[in-house]
């Protein structure tokens, strides 16, 4: 696991006065599974946001498969389009646009659970893999597209197969019970083919079993897919059993990363969750 496929340089995000995330490097090599931790509030998933186009850093950049991707560059100072590996086009001068920045080989999840309500389990997934079509309107307005489609929805057939969810497949998105939304939402990701999967506090809101089969699941389509994963976890029995490494955030500033071993004994790290008494 020596290949860097993601890195983050200097990435600050400033609201008005208020900056969320400051300064942040970290890099992530393939095949690893890294967390991002921290207290509420502490910039994690702004992070996201920046890594994945959501917002243009206000200052910093970062670094796909080697290319760079995000650079924060006056506005309207354009520069030439760079081929992804996907095919998908951006550019050095502004934060390309997430369905880009998807295309290039990154996909991720949300905090709260943003699944197709009136869809069924099959068609969520089968939506997320229009990403990676090649027909455009015309073709598929006179359904020239139609070996395409076929190849499309078998896929989607094998990854809900994969992921444990073809029993339901005809089922409303819905009327899951909730663990099996988020792993919904998880395959509805794998859809899109990535390279890196983003998990925002995919155990949020599980009961204990529920997590349980959620660590067993990120290790298990780690290894199907040949994924590297980056997720944000305030589960840390979760966080502590999975991860490969881990940051650790506090009020936008990195203030630790190491091993779970590391970070379990990393005094900043306990102050930073548990406070500081008031005579320290």
């Amino acid at each position: 696991m020596s290949d860097n496929i993601l890195k983050v340089e200097n990435a600050t995000m400033q609201f008005g006065g208020v900056v969320a995330v400051d300064n942040l490097n970290l890099e992530i090599n393939e095949g690893e599974i890294v967390a991002l931790i921290g207290p509420n509030g502490a910039g994690k998933t702004t992070a996201f946001n920046v890594v994945t186009g959501v917002y243009q850093p206000t200052n910093g950049a970062v670094w796909f498969q080697g290319n760079k991707i995000i650079e924060n560059y006056p506005q309207g100072k354009m520069k030439k389009l760079y081929k992804g590996q996907h095919g998908g086009e951006y550019t050095r001068a502004l934060a390309p646009t997430p369905d880009k920045v998807t295309k290039l080989g990154m996909a991720r999840t949300f905090q709260n659970i943003r699944l197709w309500k009136s869809q069924t389990v099959f068609d969520n997934v089968l939506i997320a893999k229009h990403c990676r079509a090649t027909s455009n309107v015309l073709s598929a307005t006179f359904r020239l597209n139609r070996k395409e489609e076929a190849q499309q929805r078998q896929s989607v057939e094998q990854l809900l197969e994969t992921v444990g969810l073809a029993d339901v497949k005809n089922e409303l998105a819905t009327s899951l019970p909730y663990g099996k939304q988020r792993r919904l939402e998880i395959a509805r990701a794998l859809a899109a083919e990535p390279q890196l999967l983003l998990l925002d506090e995919p155990a949020a809101g599980m009961n204990p079993q529920e997590t349980d089969e959620l660590t067993a699941f990120i290790a298990d389509i780690r290894n199907k897919f040949h994924l590297t994963v980056f997720l944000i976890e305030h589960h840390m029995n979760l966080v502590m059993h999975i991860s490969d490494r881990i940051y650790v955030l506090d009020f936008g500033k990195l203030i630790a990363e190491g091993t779970p071993a590391e970070i379990q004994n990393n005094k900043r790290v306990i102050d930073a969750y548990l406070g500081v008494a008031e005579d320290a």
